[in-house]
C-alpha cells in the first residue's frame, strides 16, 4: 500500500479547536513551495495574494473558488463570486513552513517534509473559534488540498462546489457541526 493510500485524507480535530490534515504530493518540494506562496499557482488550487516573504508582512487572500475546476458545481446559497481575507505571515522557513493569520479564526500553519520523491505536506488550522466556522473550515480545506493535489499530478478534479457539498455532510457526520 502506498503512503496516500494509507493516509486519512479527512482531517483530524484536536484540543477540540485545531483541525490538522494532511496531504502527500508529488515532489519536489520547491514545486510544492511555489503552489503555496506564489499567487498565480495559489490561485489555481486556494486563493491568490501576493506575499513578502517576511514575518509580519501583510497580503490579502482572494478566493475565486468557481474558477478552481471546470465545471465549478453548483455553489451553495451565501457563498458569493470572490471573498477576500486579509493575513499577516507569523512564521517563515523555505522552503519547509509558512504560517499566517486566518480572520478571526485563527492562525494556519503550513509544513512541507520532502520524502525521496513525494512531499508531506501538514495543515495545521489552531483556533478555529466554534462549530459553525469548523463545519465550513475543515471541508473547504481538504476541497482545496484535493484540487492542489489533482493540479500537482496532472490529474482532473471533481467540481469542487460539489465536492465540498459531499465533504462538508462527511465532515458533520466525523466531527459534528
Amino acid at each position: 500500500m502506498n503512503a496516500i493510500a494509507a493516509m486519512d485524507a479527512y482531517g483530524a480535530l484536536s484540543e477540540d479547536s485545531t483541525l490538522t490534515i494532511r496531504r502527500v504530493l508529488p515532489g519536489p518540494i520547491d514545486r510544492v513551495w511555489a503552489y503555496v506562496t506564489e499567487s498565480d499557482l495559489r490561485a489555481k488550487w486556494l486563493a491568490s495574494g501576493a506575499m513578502t516573504m517576511k514575518i509580519g508582512a501583510p497580503f490579502t487572500l482572494t478566493w475565486r473558488n468557481d474558477e478552481l475546476t471546470t465545471p465549478p458545481g453548483k455553489r451553495p446559497e451565501g457563498f458569493g463570486e470572490e471573498h477576500s481575507m486579509e493575513c499577516e505571515i507569523t512564521e517563515l522557513d523555505p522552503p519547509h513552513k509558512i504560517g499566517f493569520t486566518w480572520g478571526s479564526t485563527g492562525g494556519v500553519l503550513i509544513e512541507l517534509v520532502e520524502r525521496e520523491n513525494s512531499v508531506l505536506l501538514t495543515l495545521t488550522h489552531r483556533r478555529i473559534r466554534d462549530r459553525n466556522a469548523l463545519a465550513n473550515i475543515a471541508p473547504g480545506w481538504h476541497a482545496h488540498l484535493d484540487v492542489l493535489f489533482a493540479k500537482i499530478a496532472g490529474k482532473p478534479t471533481e467540481p469542487f462546489w460539489d465536492h465540498w457539498g459531499k465533504l462538508k455532510h462527511d465532515y458533520a457526520e466525523r466531527i459534528g457541526g
